[in-house]
């Protein structure tokens, strides 16, 4: 199947098809015209790809957890765990800082609207 239909039965653009096969997460043959050729092994493909990102990963994480799919073992599926639990652990620091973020501007606001209310009574 040509590009457009592996994108439309996997929900996405052409955009971001052709986006995984320049970051190396997807590949096609080329037929004697040049124009991409996929089998349904491509759509499956890039909908796990979309999986992966929105779990919050980046195009060079999603290609050092590739191996573990690809070329499945013990030592490949052992590596991918170790690499997305460090993924959460750098969420999860993300998410604390935003989270202290969001504290510092709350306890801004209440000292602006105390300001506000003794200034203006």
């Amino acid at each position: 199947m040509r590009i457009g239909e592996v994108a439309s039965r996997a929900g996405v653009s052409v955009r971001s098809v052709r986006y995984y096969e320049d970051q190396g997460l997807l590949a096609s043959t080329r037929s004697a015209g040049g124009q991409r050729q996929y089998t349904e092994h491509e759509v499956e493909r890039v909908r796990f790809l979309q999986r992966l990102y929105a779990a919050g990963l980046s195009s060079r994480t999603i290609a050092e957890l590739l191996p573990c799919v690809d070329s499945p073992s013990q030592g490949n599926s052992d590596a991918a765990l170790d690499r997305m639990a460090q993924e959460r652990d750098r969420l999860s620091a993300h998410i604390a800082d935003l989270v202290r973020t969001r504290d510092a501007l709350n306890d801004l606001m209440t000292a602006a609207r105390e300001y506000r209310d003794t200034e203006f009574a």
